[in-house]
């Protein structure tokens, strides 16, 4: 009976470590070409420990938010991944880790464009204010 324990007490010990493992990958994501308009917003490239890389990786927009899909291909009349996470703790990081660079590419993306915007504001309010002075 302790031979049985002790094995399923080692199997359970083993598998927090693998899930233990894996919230442990270095997930590095780069946004490739961000597209406004369609489901598909991005694509992405994905390297795991600096070991394995995932290309054509879709952040899709659908009706319950954005979510990850891993590169795939036609069987029949299905699409099938080619690679994807085995574990939940890992589908979840990876997830997390590339709509997490999808949004800062938006705001890098998004952010020279407002601050020209802002900056043409303050110009055009300073000639505003110079021709008020001129006037008055």
């Amino acid at each position: 009976m302790r031979k049985a324990q002790s094995a399923a007490q080692a199997s359970q010990e083993s598998t927090q470590t693998a899930a233990e493992q894996s919230l442990l990958m270095k997930v590095d994501v780069k946004i490739g070409s961000i597209r406004p308009e369609g489901n598909v917003r991005a694509y992405a490239s994905i390297n795991l420990n600096d070991c394995f890389a995932i290309r054509n990786v879709r952040i899709v927009d659908s009706t319950k938010g954005l979510f990850v899909a891993m590169p795939s291909y036609k069987a029949g009349n299905d699409y099938r991944d080619i690679c994807f996470p085995v574990t939940k703790e890992f589908r979840e990081q990876l997830n997390k880790a590339v709509i997490d660079a999808y949004h800062q590419a938006l705001v890098q993306s998004q952010g020279p464009n407002q601050q020209k915007a802002a900056e043409t504001a303050t110009l055009d309010q300073a000639a505003e204010q110079s021709l008020g002075l001129r006037m008055g």
